[in-house]
């Protein structure tokens, strides 16, 4: 997924050019863009110099002007209460605007920021963005490259993922946002406390701890499963759920997930099986496929399908926000399937 972007050499020139002149003028809390912006720290907590796989960045002022770009860096931003100038939309697990139910919930009578072209395209709208005027780029949970990390980093200073492209855990996202909006404290307050959400769920539904789980998805024909490096399988031991041993001990590559023959179902061991579907006409051709029947946790009716396009999102990409808005209603599956 990490090469999945563009980067259009030409452009970078161009934009170079737009960034100086932005340079030039000056941001105050009001856009006539259609987006909000709301400042962040205070700033006796500037510069700060964030440090992240593609180099490190410094932010020299509270940045008032925010864009995110990825997956989950807004709902950190949203939960951090700033309301950035522009995110990307979400055609997959959106709303006919493009926005998902948890950045509705947080943003509330706000005015919904600029919509990106959707982020699983592939290439980045620098344009857009540019557009916005962003005093800073907020990356956390991407799959940019280093050459659309220069390209970026010619608009406004820009902060990529940690260590890999799409692997950060919802913890180090809101830490990293945290840190790049002078708001350390306040981020650290939104770990512990979702935290404390996911121990209460284990507290109520002890039985998890004793399920092994798998987790995958049907992928052109094949068995797809995650690893113990996927967000999904954390989001799931976070809770007291142990992910069952054939996970890694088959894994391939360095991908947080690869293929397995429907062949070899028979094999896949574990209490529960866990896996996506854009609806419940496809969890159900799945559970009544012949080849995937076989799985022991599906023929042992222990089968917990994630469905619908909004709690797919939720799950594949979880946060501060989006962590509560699915488990609420998907632990208590996941609890009697472990009875």
């Amino acid at each position: 997924m990490s090469s999945r972007f563009r980067t259009f050499a030409v452009l970078t020139a161009a934009l170079v050019v737009l960034a100086g002149c932005s340079d030039d003028t000056a941001s105050d809390d009001s856009t006539d863009d259609g987006g909000n912006a709301t400042s962040a720290g205070a700033s006796g907590a500037f510069p700060v110099t964030v440090e992240h796989a593609l180099g490190e960045t410094t932010i020299e002022s509270a940045p008032e002007r925010v864009v995110t770009w990825g997956s989950s860096t807004q709902d950190a931003v949203l939960a951090l209460g700033v309301t950035p100038v522009a995110i990307p939309e979400f055609e997959y697990g959106g709303d006919g605007d493009g926005v998902l139910p948890w950045w509705r919930e947080a943003l509330g009578d706000d005015e919904l920021p600029t919509l990106l072209p959707n982020a699983s395209d592939t290439e980045i709208p620098y344009e857009a963005i540019a557009e916005t005027d962003p005093d800073v780029i907020l990356a956390v949970y991407s799959g940019i490259t280093e050459a659309e990390y220069e390209t970026l980093s010619a608009i406004a200073p820009t902060v990529a993922y940690p260590d890999g492209p799409w692997s950060t855990p919802w913890q180090e996202q809101t830490r990293l946002v945290g840190e790049a909006l002078g708001l350390d404290d306040e981020a650290e307050q939104l770990v512990a406390d979702t935290e404390a959400y996911l121990d209460e769920q284990a507290d109520e539904y002890p039985q998890l701890a004793a399920a092994s789980f798998l987790y995958g998805t049907e992928d052109a024909g094949q068995l797809a499963l995650y690893t113990s490096d996927d967000v999904r399988v954390r989001l799931l031991t976070d809770i007291g759920m142990a992910l069952a041993p054939y996970a890694d001990e088959n894994a391939t590559g360095d991908s947080v997930y690869y293929s397995v023959s429907p062949e070899l179902a028979a094999e896949v061991e574990s209490d529960i099986f866990i896996a996506w579907f854009n609806d419940q006409q496809a969890a159900d051709a799945f559970r009544d496929d012949p080849a995937y029947a076989q799985i022991p946790a599906v023929a042992a009716g222990a089968f917990v399908p994630v469905v619908g396009e909004s709690y797919v999102t939720a799950s594949s990409a979880p946060s501060v926000l989006s962590i509560p808005w699915m488990l609420d209603d998907y632990v208590p599956q996941l609890a009697e399937a472990a009875s």
